[in-house]
């Protein structure tokens, strides 16, 4: 049989075996295995194990556990608990103030915990009573949740920019600074959408009651600005400042936000020995599976490009008319489209190295198109049937919110994000010009 149509069945078996419920990982694994050995035998995996080592040696990715660690410590100190309800007060009488509240405690959570789970968790825990309280249309409020939720995938520190960064071979602190102003630009979208919706139909998005606001005084605010809001900025300052400074590597500031993390927690008096055991406990979790999705995606890998399936793609794209810009927009499309179906870290690892040649031959610029890929997976979160924002909010939504209100309530945030992908697609220099601002 043509090693071809062995690269082919191996794409086709994947998505059947996906299909049928094995996890990905293991997906991954026994398609590349198979038809693996139906093309060469056991010797296209001989260099397997260097590959595998290649991955777990990485010392970048040392930064992937520290950044896990420092996101679940700060959940666990309920930081947005108490931003939220200082970010509410400070909306006053402006509608869609509360929700603009929701974008911007996900921002900020974004850039300490950037756990998505975490992040949706805890404002629907934590805003959605309350909003329906207030009169806040469902959709609206679960669609904001979810969306504020993924923030935390393009403002740096991400993961996805860590993973993006091995692949393409830029810096981490490239990433970072290529991402800052998408990702606040993409939070700007939302809030804009949200004052309009204030504007349009006001009785969506209400104002918080105003006795409700006038039980907190001035000075009570002002402390609580400067004891929730003050803490969490330092640490992002100080971790992403000297990432993109060039002051530390990725490794060594994700190690003093670790450290950090812990101390902000320690000032809200909720550090204890059962708090590290959890965080710690969720860490190895959570790292373990994402480095083993990794190792089987080598498995996968090596057997697809030793069928030559690159060649496949190369040839694929020959036929796409319109030139270098058309190949982009097709691969967008289909990252867009494995998102309803598949994790990001698997569209890292399978998609993007493929298409990479392409975009080396073409002279591209590859610290945009990591961010335009970065832009890209957050539909991923957000695309029904597997966006795992949705899940998250769907298990801690209060009596009254239908699974069809969070499936209907994120459609405007998934245009929208489709927006932010464009602008960034035709204004190449919001990703660009701070790396080269700062020499990188």
């Amino acid at each position: 049989m043509p090693t071809e149509v062995l690269a082919i069945l191996t794409i086709v078996s994947f998505f059947v075996l996906l299909a049928v419920g094995i996890p990905v990982a293991l997906t991954l694994a026994i398609s590349g295995f198979f038809f693996g050995y139906l093309g060469f035998g056991t010797g296209l995996f001989n260099l397997l194990p260097a590959r595998i080592f290649g991955v777990t040696a990485n010392y970048t990715l040392i930064a992937i556990p520290l950044f896990v660690f420092m996101g679940v410590m700060l959940e666990k100190s309920r930081l947005a608990e108490e931003l939220m309800d200082v970010i509410g007060h400070l909306a006053g009488n402006l509608r869609g103030g509360m929700g603009i509240g929701i974008i911007l405690v996900g921002v900020l959570m974004g850039a300490t915990t950037g756990i998505v789970g975490a992040t949706v968790v805890t404002l629907g825990l934590l805003t959605l009573p309350t909003l329906l309280r207030r009169g806040y249309d469902k959709r609206v409020s679960c669609g904001a949740i979810c969306a504020s939720g993924t923030l935390g995938q393009i403002i740096p520190p991400s993961l996805i920019l860590i993973l993006l960064s091995d692949i393409i071979g830029e810096s981490v602190g490239t990433l970072f600074a290529a991402a800052l102003f998408p990702g606040l630009a993409l939070a700007a979208i939302y809030c804009v959408y949200l004052l309009g919706l204030g504007i349009v139909r006001p009785d969506l998005v209400p104002p918080v009651p105003l006795d409700e606001r006038a039980g907190v005084s001035r000075r009570e605010l002002v402390g609580k600005v400067l004891r929730v809001g003050v803490p969490p900025v330092a640490l992002v300052l100080a971790v992403l400042g000297s990432i993109i400074g060039g002051i530390a590597a990725p490794t060594e500031a994700a190690s003093m936000g670790a450290l950090g993390s812990i101390l902000v927690t320690a000032i809200t008096g909720r550090f204890n020995w059962n708090v590290l055991k959890d965080t710690v406990h969720t860490t190895t979790r959570i790292t373990a599976g994402m480095m083993f999705i990794l190792v089987c995606a080598q498995v996968f890998a090596l057997a697809f490009r030793g069928l030559q399936g690159d060649k496949l793609v190369h040839d694929l794209f020959e036929f796409i008319p319109g030139g270098i810009e058309a190949d982009i927009w097709f691969m967008m499309l289909i990252i867009f489209i494995l998102g309803f179906f598949i994790e990001w870290i698997e569209i890292s690892y399978i998609v993007v190295p493929l298409f990479l040649p392409i975009l080396i031959q073409a002279n591209v610029e590859l610290v945009w198109i990591a961010i335009l890929i970065a832009v890209n997976l957050q539909t991923s979160f957000l695309t029904p049937p597997f966006g795992w924002a949705l899940f998250f909010l769907r298990g801690v939504t209060p009596p009254g919110v239908t699974t069809d209100d969070i499936y209907v309530g994120v459609i405007p945030f998934i245009g929208l994000q489709i927006v932010a992908l464009v602008i960034v697609f035709y204004n190449p220099g919001l990703a660009t010009w701070l790396p080269k601002a700062i020499g990188w």
